[in-house]
Order: structure tokens, then sequence, then C-alpha cells
């Protein structure tokens, strides 16, 4: 029984403070978002098998995991320098289909990785079809046809 309460109160304690703190989509989560889940989760693993570790004390740690991501989003909203810092920004990675080397490379990326996104989400077959490859905060490569390209399949 005492397993089971003390699930229930993890889930509701989970509960109220996701809802609090707003919604995020997977597809905005970030790599550092991901990692703070792992210890929420972890925390929580903690507080459910009760290993030395009261619900309270799980709580207390997940609400501040999740208060100082939400102040560290907050900060980066108001403080565009402070959001630079914390977050990555948007890279270029090709420009009017000329494929930006260095920035490849610095990211570990390839041209292959460029035009798999662009066969995907745009139906384009070679690089010359594309006006910008971006590499956008999430990790997701965006892609922006010319105008002369095939339509989309």
């Amino acid at each position: 029984m005492d397993a089971v309460l003390r699930a229930l109160a993890i889930y509701l304690v989970l509960l109220l403070l996701f809802r609090l703190t707003g919604k995020r989509t997977m597809s905005q989560v970030t790599t550092f978002d991901f990692v703070l889940l792992l210890i929420v989760g972890e925390a929580t693993q903690q507080a459910l098998l009760g290993e030395d570790f009261s619900i309270v004390q799980a709580a207390l740690v997940i609400a501040t995991l999740i208060a100082l991501s939400r102040f560290s989003d907050f900060l980066g909203w108001k403080f565009p320098k402070f959001g630079r810092v914390t977050e990555s920004v948007p890279l270029i990675l090709v420009q009017d289909g000329k494929v930006l080397e260095d920035v490849l490379a610095k990211e570990h990326l390839t041209a292959d990785e460029i035009m798999d996104a662009a066969r995907e989400t745009q139906g384009l077959e070679r690089m010359d079809q594309i006006k910008w490859a971006v590499l956008e905060q999430s990790g997701t490569i965006s892609v922006v046809p010319r105008e002369n390209a095939a339509p989309k399949s």
C-alpha cells in the first residue's frame, strides 16, 4: 500500500508542477531539457522506491529543477543576450545552393544530412534547389527551396 500512496503523491506533484510551468512540445525540447527530465526521473524513482528519499524531498528536488529551468527560459526571453549564451542559435548551413563547409565541420554534419532533410521536407533532389538550409535550435534542419525548384510532390 505504501508504494501505491507514494506513486499517487509523486503523480500529483508532477501533474501540478508541469501544469503550473507551462507547456512545451517534444519538438521544442532541448538537450538540456532532456537531461533535466532524466534527473527528474531519477528523483521520482528514488521517491517511488522509498530508498532513503522521502516524497517531500523528491518533490522539492523536482520543483527546484523545474523552477530553475523555467527561470532560465524567462531570463532568455527577457534578456536576449542571456538567451544567446544559454541556448543555441540557428545556423545557416546552405546559402543559395552553396554548402557552408566551415559551419558543417563545426557542427559535425554532412551534406548528405542536409539533402536528407531537403528530400523529406521539400521533395528536393539537388543542393542547387536549396535557397537556405538552417540548423535550428532544436537540432532539426529547416530547408527553404529556391523559387525555381521543383515543386513538392
